[in-house]
């Protein structure tokens, strides 16, 4: 498993987390709950891939500004987060916040995908992109 492939897989993950939210209503058990594992998801994503991804791109002038600007998002997401905890689950604003987050979030992965991939895979070797899925997976196994 190389990189790209290990976080495609969590990407995954977010995908099917953040359909099911957008999807429930009110303040129920099962709203709560996906909540709760998509921030989770979330936030260990964001770390791991700031590790053990992003880190090691920062170095190389062609892949700077696109590592920063994944960074940036990050914290983008972190914040329609936080308005989520900050808000009345029964209200018609969670529910907005939630499709702004679902919203971020898409754009987020598909740069990633479409774009930031293709761009790293010329700095990346082989071994590295081997090596960095290693450290991704470690990081999100054991932090789970």
């Amino acid at each position: 498993m190389n990189i790209y492939e290990a976080i495609r897989n969590d990407h995954d993950i977010q995908r099917d987390l953040l359909d099911k939210l957008v999807d429930t209503s009110g303040d129920t058990k099962t709203r709560s709950d996906l909540f709760k594992a998509l921030r989770k998801e979330l936030t260990l994503h964001a770390n791991a891939e700031e590790r053990h991804f992003y880190k090691p791109l920062i170095p190389t002038d062609m892949m700077q500004d696109h590592a920063r600007h994944g960074i940036a998002e990050h914290h983008e997401i972190d914040e329609l987060i936080e308005a989520l905890e900050n808000t009345d689950m029964d209200s018609s604003a969670w529910l907005k916040v939630a499709k702004d987050l679902k919203e971020k979030v898409e754009h987020h992965l598909e740069d990633e995908e479409h774009t930031f991939f293709q761009l790293s895979g010329k700095v990346f070797d082989s071994n590295q992109k081997k090596e960095l899925a290693i450290k991704y997976n470690n990081y999100m196994n054991s932090h789970r």
